[in-house]
C-alpha cells in the first residue's frame, strides 16, 4: 500500500475522531450553567457559608481575579462566576470572610505561559501562510498542466524490450518486410547506394488478434534505435488544435532523436476519411489529419523518422493517407494457415506444461481461422481448466473443452431439455453430420454435440480437409445443403419443424445472396449486382446508388429462391435414403451427447461405437481361450486372436 492510498484511508477516521470530540465538547457547553454573581453578592453568600467550592485564578494582563465555584444546592452542571480586581485587599476580605472548611484552589494564569503564547500568536500566521503557499502550487501545477496539454503522448520505448521476432510466429513475409525498414535505420548506404528510397511510412493491415501490434513490438526490440508508440486515440480531444499539437509535438521530439520508428496503434480512430459520414465531418479528427499529413510529406523534411501504423479497417482511411510519399506500403497480417498455427501454438506452449498425448500439429488442423489471439487464448483456458481439475499437466480432454468454449462458450449444463428437445436437437445435428459424410465436397465431420453452449442447442464441428483461398460453385451449394440439413432431419422425423434453424438459414441464405450479386454464380451472369457496405458511422456516404433495377431485384430474388429450394430438395433426398444412419448417430447423440471423429467414423463404418466394437472382441477373445484351454493347447494366454482360431482349427 503506498503512502497516498494510507492516508486516504485514515483521513475518514481522522475526522470521525474529530467530529466526536468536537460534539461532545459542545455538548458539555450546551449543558453547563454559570450564574454570574457579583462580588458583593459574593461576600455575602461567604458569610452564609452557602459557598462549597472555590476556585480562583489570577489575570495579570487584565488586572484581575476570575473565580468560580459551587454553591450548596448547585447541580453538577452549575457554578458561579465572579470577577473581581487584582488587589490584595479584595483577596484578604475574601479569605477572611470565608468559612474553613472551604477548599479553596488557585490556578496559574494560562497567558503567562510562553508556549501558549506562541500556539495562539504565531501558530495562526503559520497556517495562514502554508495554506497561501499550497494554493499557490496548485495553481501553479494546473497552469503547467494547462501548457503541457497540446504536447505528444508518444512513449519512447526501453531498450530492455523483450519481445523480438523470435516470439512472432508465421508472419514470415511479414517480419521480412519490416526488417527491412531496420536494416535501413542502421545501414542507409547499403540502400542509398542503388538509389533506393525507403517507405515513409508502413500500414499493418489485418483483422484483430492477427499480431499486428506484437510485430510492431518486435520491431522495437530488435532495433537499435529510439522506438516511439502512441494510440491513435492519443491524439484526438475535446478541443480543436490539441491533436494538430500534439503531432508537432511528436514528429518534434522525434526530429531530435532521428533515426527512429514511430508506431501508431488503431490509426482508424484518426485517419478516417474527411468530411464523411452521418452528420458531416469532425473538425478537432480532421485537422488532427491534416497535420499528420503534412509532417509525414510536406514542405520540411523529415529525414530518417520512418512511421509503422496498425488497423484493421483500411477500408475508411482517407485516400491522401495511403498515397505514395506517406503509408504507401501495405503489409497485410492475415490469419495464420495450419503451418503458421503450430508455430504459433509452441510459442505459447512454451509456459505450459503439457501431457504427452497433446499433439499440436494435429490441435492446428483443428482450428482453422483462428487468430493468433484466439490461439492463446484456446491454450490459456485449456490451461484453466486443467488447474480447476487438479491435473498436473494440460490433456486433450482440456484443449478440446477449450476449444469448444472459444468456438461457443462455455457449456450450459444447467440448461435441461425435455426428452423431446433433447431428441429433437440430436435429429437435427445427425442431419448436419450425415450431410457433412455423405457429400464429396463437404468439410471433415469432426465433432458432434447436443450439450447447449451459448444460444446453440448443439452443434457439429467441421472442418475442410486442406485449406483453401478459393471456392467452387459445388463446394458453396453443398455448404448450402449442409446448413438446411438439420431443418430437414426434423421435418422427416417428426413431420414437424422448430425455431432451431435459424441460424442456419442466416448462413445459407447469405451465401446463396453473395452467389447471385457477388460471384456471378447463377442465370443472371457474371455481374456484380451488390457490394459489401460499410456502416454510415465509418467513413461511407449514407446513400449508396443501386446497381440493378427493379426488375433484376426481382430476379436476383427468385435465384436465391432458386439455390435454396434446390439445396433443400437435394438434402431431402440424401437424408430419406440415409435415415438408418441418421437414427444411428442420433441414437448415440442422445446416450453419449457427444461424439469425437473416431466414434462417428465407427458408426458409419460398422454401425456400432468402439466401445462396443472392443467389448466384443475381449468377449470373442475370451471365448477362445476358454476352448484353447480345454483343448489344450499350450501357450494359449499369449495368443492373438487369429493365432488362436488357427491353433484351434489345427485341434
Amino acid at each position: 500500500m503506498n503512502k497516498n492510498s494510507l492516508k486516504r484511508g485514515l483521513l475518514p477516521y481522522l475526522f470521525l475522531i474529530l467530529f466526536v470530540f468536537g460534539a461532545y465538547y459542545a455538548f458539555n457547553i450546551m449543558n453547563r450553567k454559570v450564574n454570574v454573581l457579583s462580588y458583593d453578592k459574593l461576600i455575602t453568600l461567604l458569610d452564609e457559608e452557602q459557598v462549597t467550592e472555590l476556585t480562583i485564578t489570577p489575570k495579570e494582563r487584565a488586572v484581575t481575579y476570575e473565580i468560580t465555584g459551587k454553591l450548596d444546592g448547585y447541580k453538577d452542571n452549575e457554578t458561579f462566576f465572579v470577577r473581581v480586581p487584582l488587589s490584595e485587599a479584595v483577596m484578604r476580605e475574601i479569605l477572611d470572610t470565608q468559612n474553613g472548611e472551604i477548599a479553596i484552589n488557585t490556578k496559574a494564569d494560562p497567558e503567562s505561559s510562553s508556549l501558549l503564547l506562541i500556539v495562539v500568536n504565531v501558530l495562526p500566521i503559520v497556517i495562514l501562510v502554508g495554506a497561501v503557499f499550497y494554493f499557490l502550487t496548485k495553481q501553479v501545477g494546473g497552469a503547467n498542466k494547462s501548457m503541457d496539454f497540446g504536447k505528444s503522448r508518444a512513449r519512447l520505448s526501453n531498450d530492455n524490450n523483450s519481445v523480438t521476432f523470435k516470439d512472432v510466429a508465421g508472419l514470415k513475409e511479414e517480419k521480412e518486410e519490416v526488417s527491412e525498414l531496420i536494416d535501413f535505420l542502421k545501414s542507409p548506404k547499403k540502400f542509398t547506394k542503388l538509389g533506393a528510397r525507403i517507405p515513409k511510412g508502413v500500414l499493418l493491415v489485418g483483422p484483430p488478434g492477427t499480431g499486428k501490434t506484437l510485430l510492431a513490438k518486435a520491431v522495437a526490440g530488435e532495433a537499435n534505435v529510439p522506438f516511439y508508440y502512441i494510440s491513435g486515440s492519443d491524439f484526438v480531444e475535446l478541443f480543436v488544435g490539441v491533436g494538430a499539437s500534439r503531432v508537432r509535438d511528436m514528429f518534434k521530439q522525434a526530429k531530435h532523436t532521428a533515426p527512429c520508428l514511430i508506431f501508431i496503434d488503431e490509426i482508424d480512430a484518426v485517419g478516417r476519411q474527411r468530411g464523411t459520414g452521418l452528420g458531416g465531418g469532425h473538425d478537432e479528427r480532421e485537422q488532427t489529419l491534416n497535420q499528420l499529413l503534412t509532417e509525414m510529406d510536406g514542405f520540411g523534411a523529415n529525414e530518417g523518422i520512418i512511421i509503422i501504423a496498425a488497423t484493421n479497417r483500411a477500408d475508411v482511411l482517407d485516400p491522401a493517407l495511403l498515397r505514395p510519399g506517406r503509408f504507401d506500403r501495405q503489409v497485410t497480417v492475415d490469419l495464420p494457415d495450419v503451418r503458421e498455427r503450430e508455430e504459433i501454438l509452441k510459442v505459447h506452449a512454451k509456459d505450459k506444461i503439457l501431457d504427452k498425448s497433446v499433439e499440436l500439429s494435429f490441435l492446428a488442423k483443428r482450428t482453422p481461422g483462428f487468430s493468433g489471439a484466439a490461439l492463446e487464448n484456446l491454450l490459456n483456458e485449456a490451461a484453466l481448466l486443467a488447474v480447476r481439475r487438479n491435473k498436473n499437466a494440460i490433456t486433450m480432454s482440456e484443449i478440446d473443452e477449450a476449444t469448444d468454449r472459444v468456438i461457443g462458450g462455455p457449456a450450459k449444463v444447467s440448461r435441461k431439455y425435455n426428452d423431446h428437445e433433447k431428441e429433437v436437437v440430436a435429429y437435427h445435428e445427425a442431419g448436419h453430420a450425415v450431410l457433412g459424410i455423405k457429400l464429396p465436397n463437404a468439410d471433415d465431420v469432426q465433432k458432434i454435440t447436443i450439450i447447449p453452449r451459448g444460444q446453440a442447442g448443439g452443434y457439429t464441428l467441421m472442418m475442410p480437409s486442406e485449406e483453401t483461398y478459393l471456392s467452387t460453385k459445388t463446394e458453396l451449394l453443398q455448404r448450402i445443403t449442409g446448413l438446411l440439413g438439420g431443418r430437414v432431419s426434423e421435418e422427416i422425423k417428426f413431420k414437424e419443424v422448430t425455431t432451431g434453424a435459424h441460424n442456419d438459414f442466416e448462413k445459407a441464405t447469405k451465401i446463396a445472396r453473395a452467389m447471385v450479386t457477388e460471384y456471378g454464380m447463377s442465370d443472371l451472369g457474371p455481374v456484380q449486382l451488390e457490394q459489401q457496405e460499410g456502416g454510415v458511422f465509418l467513413g461511407r456516404d449514407y446513400n449508396k446508388s443501386r446497381n440493378f433495377s427493379n426488375e433484376i431485384a426481382h430476379e436476383i430474388d427468385k435465384e436465391v429462391r432458386k439455390i435454396i429450394d434446390s439445396c433443400y430438395q437435394d438434402a431431402k433426398k440424401i437424408l430419406t435414403d440415409n435415415k438408418d444412419l441418421v437414427k444411428r448417430i442420433a441414437d448415440a447423440l442422445l446416450e453419449y451427447e457427444t461424439l469425437t471423429k473416431e466414434q462417428i467414423d465407427s458408426l458409419v463404418e460398422t454401425g456400432k461405437m468402439p466401445e462396443e466394437i472392443s467389448k466384443e472382441e475381449d468377449q470373442d477373445l475370451a471365448h477362445l481361450k476358454a476352448l484353447a484351454k480345454e483343448k489344450g493347447i499350450k501357450g494359449y494366454t499369449k495368443m492373438t486372436k487369429e493365432e488362436l482360431e488357427e491353433a484351434i482349427d489345427k485341434e
